[in-house]
């Protein structure tokens, strides 16, 4: 018995020792990104300078100086939410493949993202007379408003999606392109009846970090922390649910409710990020499959890989969409996720 299960343990070591390696350069590469996506913007300003405007900040120094009003209220904000952003992506979409059990899976299956958009397309239309009525500032409304209707598609959905008492992963997934349908209809027949707001929900549904800051934050994390927490604590649910439902019941798990909170978690981040930069595509569909090629299919090491290489790919596409146009234009970083995710995705799917 020694002799023949010996052979597998330096393999199995190695293994541990590479993901441990790619888990390191990722945390570096994150950590380094954090000051260096400070450095461009439309606003010039010398690396000296932006840095001393970043120790500045982070002491409450010269809360008035234009570099540090800049750099730590404007850059390092955006910084920030890209990165938590990314990161709750790339977890959900480790998750819902895993639960799914579907490499097309994403954090928008399950009609989240047209949720969010139907909601907040209502809001722009509505605008400022509902906002007034209610106490709350426009970007508080659509912010509002797109995150209930993230919540109330991720329900119907579940709804749906729920037979003879149990979670399909077929029927969820039917279930979420129908909700999805149904809610695209209706943001468009919202443009149609208000053509005053169509560049608005347009540019949002593009998603974009323009015009957000720290008062984005709160709103992000009050999402981000409870559904990283229902989606943490069950990576090991995760690996056995990858074996199928029939033996991960037979080792004991709960499928039905593993399923739903690993669904509600995944989903209620998503809903998060969609409410606070709008729609994003591609980062929680690419991330999980380029990382499961250097880390393997583990879900553990994997949705800590996830959190930090989505962060990362969603700040540097944001840095590239504020930057590329010149006179302070912005590309929607929708639009740039889609151009670096698609094609790679597809070079993916053509090659494995």
């Amino acid at each position: 018995m020694a002799a023949a299960s010996s052979p597998r343990l330096p393999s199995l070591s190695r293994m541990a020792g590479h993901t441990r390696a790619v888990l390191a350069a990722l945390a570096l590469v994150w950590c380094c990104s954090l000051p260096l996506a400070c450095l461009p913007g439309p606003y010039p300003l010398e690396p000296a300078a932006v840095m001393r405007a970043l120790r500045a900040f982070c002491s409450g120094e010269g809360a008035q100086d234009v570099p540090v009003l800049v750099v730590g209220g404007i850059r390092l904000a955006r910084v920030c939410l890209a990165l938590l952003c990314g990161g709750a992506l790339g977890v959900a979409g480790v998750a819902l493949q895993g639960v799914l059990r579907n490499p097309l899976a994403d954090p928008f299956t399950l009609g989240i993202s047209a949720g969010a958009a139907c909601g907040a397309s209502l809001a722009i239309a509505l605008g400022g007379a509902l906002a007034a009525a209610l106490g709350l500032t426009h970007t508080a409304l659509v912010a509002g408003a797109a995150m209930a209707g993230a919540l109330l598609a991720l329900a119907l959905a579940l709804w749906l999606g729920r037979g003879q008492g149990a979670f399909s992963r077929e029927t969820v997934i039917l279930a979420g392109i129908a909700v999805a349908a149904f809610l695209g209809a209706l943001v468009a027949l919202v443009k149609a009846l208000n053509e005053e707001s169509v560049t608005s929900i347009v540019f949002w549904i593009l998603g974009s970090f323009q015009g957000r800051g720290w008062e984005s934050l709160p709103l992000l994390l009050a999402a981000l922390v409870p559904g990283l927490c229902c989606v943490g604590f069950g990576w090991r649910r995760l690996d056995v649910l990858a074996l199928g439902g029939e033996e991960a019941a037979h080792l004991g798990v709960a499928v039905g409710r593993a399923r739903f909170w690993l669904l509600a978690g995944a989903s209620c981040m998503t809903a998060g990020c969609v409410a606070v930069a709008g729609v994003i595509g591609f980062v929680g569909l690419v991330v999980p499959h380029i990382l499961r090629l250097f880390m393997g299919a583990a879900h553990g090491p994997l949705l800590a890989g996830a959190f930090l290489g989505g962060g990362t790919l969603l700040l540097w596409a944001d840095v590239a969409a504020r930057c590329v146009l010149d006179g302070g234009r912005e590309l929607p970083v929708g639009v740039v996720t889609a151009l670096l995710g698609g094609p790679f995705f597809a070079f993916l799917v053509r090659r494995r």
